[in-house]
């Protein structure tokens, strides 16, 4: 396991210092929101590479890792640019100075390495300890349906988005439709269930169940830090219509909307 520990951190350096380097030339760090599903991707990769053993579990882990995160790198990286430097990182180089964004190596390139490499223990241990016989045990299949619910989840939504911003007609409006008529934050709640349920599934390996920090860290990240909170203080200055969608819509579990 320590071989597989240390390889996943050196690769989550040399990776976000090119992005870095690819940063600065471009002058812009949200490019980063990219590579977050990615640098899963790459973690459960290296994994399976070095693990004692590749059984089904440890592929079926690093596969259902694979899919979201690339759907979801994929996603993000079309709306960066076709929209350019994010609003958040903007306002971060504004309030920075000039040297932000040599700055920005450690307090958010490094930040979100080590954020990955945190998150990722739970796909660590359970590719790395699995056994053939976690592949058939009640966990796997039960971590495997909740990961296919979140990963549908979040895509439609997604989906949903993009698709309401193409329209000019809805420039400056609130999305109150499909998904996000139950819920402010669908895709959010739909990652968090992704992680549960590779939680779930990497369980079935021994010792694996410790690392519950991952999807805890995941969950306290979308509704606590940098997700709903940046979420909802942009929609509140920039969409008057939006308090009155918040007040009658849950802001993350789905449920239908008060009346």
């Amino acid at each position: 396991m320590t071989q597989i520990l240390v390889a996943s951190g050196l690769a989550l350096w040399a990776a976000l210092t090119l992005l870095w380097l690819v940063a600065c030339d471009r002058r812009d760090a949200s490019i980063i929101d990219a590579f977050w599903g990615p640098g899963f991707a790459l973690v459960a990769c290296i994994a399976l590479l070095l693990a004692p053993a590749r059984t089904g579990h440890a592929v079926l882990l690093a596969g259902m890792t694979a899919l979201w995160a690339f759907r979801l790198g994929f996603h993000l990286l079309r709306r960066n640019l076709r929209h350019g430097e994010d609003r958040r990182y903007r306002s971060m180089r504004e309030a920075g100075g000039p040297g932000w964004l040599r700055r920005s190596y450690v307090t958010v390139f490094l930040l979100q390495g080590a954020l990955i490499w945190l998150i990722s223990l739970t796909l660590q241990l359970g590719i790395g300890l699995s056994t053939p016989e976690a592949l058939a045990h009640p966990l796997t299949a039960a971590g495997a349906a909740l990961f296919l619910f979140g990963f549908v989840f979040e895509a439609v939504a997604d989906a949903q988005m993009s698709r309401f911003k193409s329209d000019p007609a809805n420039a400056g409006r609130v999305m109150n439709r499909g998904l996000w008529r139950w819920s402010r934050h669908p895709n959010y709640f739909g990652e968090a269930c992704v992680w549960w349920g590779l939680y779930l599934a990497a369980s079935a390996a021994s010792w694996a169940a410790l690392t519950v920090c991952g999807p805890i860290l995941v969950t306290v990240l979308l509704t606590r830090v940098s997700g709903v909170p940046m979420a909802e203080r942009n929609m509140r200055e920039t969409r008057p219509e939006y308090l009155a969608y918040a007040e009658r819509t849950s802001p993350f579990i789905p449920w239908p909307p008060q009346r």
